[in-house]
């Protein structure tokens, strides 16, 4: 970093980590054709690096876009049905008017009508020819807007245990401090963390310790019912979190002894011999919102008190 002319910034950091971790392959690529023609990076070098190749592309973005040109092939289909709708009316005016003249006379109809009447048809049978283009383009938006929310949502959740992922933490908490509680209530956040999981992991191996993770994913799940407003993220390696928007503080201790209980009662078996393999606790800091508050400064002061619980002796809840 030091021989390029790009500022020390997170921006930069992460470029170069990632390039010298070798975890972007397409990122490394293209620095090294961009050092081929300039040696020295400069910051609008490294930001278009970044924004190429690092930043993720905004799901809720693109879900906009996906609304508004499902809006526009809808509206162009029903455009299209009008526009069919009017040139049959007309091909039947025009073949109403033929007979009406034929009953008159014959020789009244003149080739320049017939003419109209079947330049009519073929405007009606193309309208509808565009009208089914356009509905089948408008099931493929359908489509493809559909795949795109499922993709948005896999982007926010943890492959692992199935709740939240940071991104989708970092989301939702966002949303929850935009919105205004009711009266004598708060937005809650409480933050967990499991207890010696060093010690799972290097005395049982990564895949019992994944196995610990997705139990206490599941565990969090069941404790914070499907109908409620409550969500569960994991919040990093084997720290998890419950955002609690429009709660109190006996809502929040509550649920968050309801979780180290059910926890600490959680026994995890050798699948082949039904055996119980080991029990696990997981210390818990609730934090409820205060006037001043923004997500940062919310989640240091649930990570506070989780960090009180760690220090107390483990197993057990702090509330600041």
């Amino acid at each position: 970093m030091g021989q390029h002319d790009a500022a020390f910034n997170p921006i930069t950091f992460t470029v170069w980590f990632e390039h010298v971790a070798g975890m972007n392959t397409r990122l490394s690529q293209a620095m090294e054709q961009l050092m081929q023609v300039r040696p020295q990076l400069t910051d609008d070098d490294v930001w278009g690096l970044y924004q190429s190749y690092v930043a993720d592309v905004d799901p809720l973005a693109m879900h906009r876009i996906g609304d508004e040109l499902q809006r526009v092939t809808s509206t162009l289909a029903k455009a299209a049905a009008s526009t069919g709708e009017d040139a049959g009316q007309f091909g039947s005016q025009l073949e109403t008017l033929v007979t009406d003249l034929q009953a008159l006379n014959d020789t009244l109809v003149t080739p320049a009508v017939i003419k109209a009447i079947e330049g009519s048809a073929r405007m009606r049978s193309s309208t509808q020819a565009l009208e089914s283009e356009v509905k089948t383009s408008q099931s493929e938006v359908q489509r493809l807007q559909s795949e795109l929310t499922r993709v948005r949502d896999e982007s926010l959740h943890d492959s692992l245990t199935q709740v939240l992922n940071r991104k989708g933490f970092d989301q939702r908490l966002a949303d929850m401090l935009r919105q205004l509680p009711q009266a004598d209530h708060s937005h809650g956040l409480i933050m967990f963390d499991i207890d010696y999981f060093k010690k799972v992991n290097d005395t049982h191996g990564h895949v019992m310790g994944d196995r610990v993770l997705q139990a206490v994913g599941e565990v969090l799940k069941s404790c914070v019912p499907s109908t409620s407003v409550f969500s569960v993220a994991r919040y990093g390696g084997e720290e998890f979190a419950i955002l609690m928007p429009d709660s109190t503080q006996d809502e929040a201790v509550k649920l968050a002894e309801l979780v180290r209980t059910r926890i600490k009662a959680m026994k995890i078996r050798d699948r082949r011999t039904q055996a119980v393999v080991l029990t696990i606790t997981l210390s818990g800091g609730v934090a409820l919102m205060q006037v001043d508050d923004d997500a940062q400064s919310l989640t240091s002061r649930a990570d506070a008190a989780l960090y009180q619980s760690k220090q107390g002796g483990r197993d057990r809840i702090t509330c600041v």
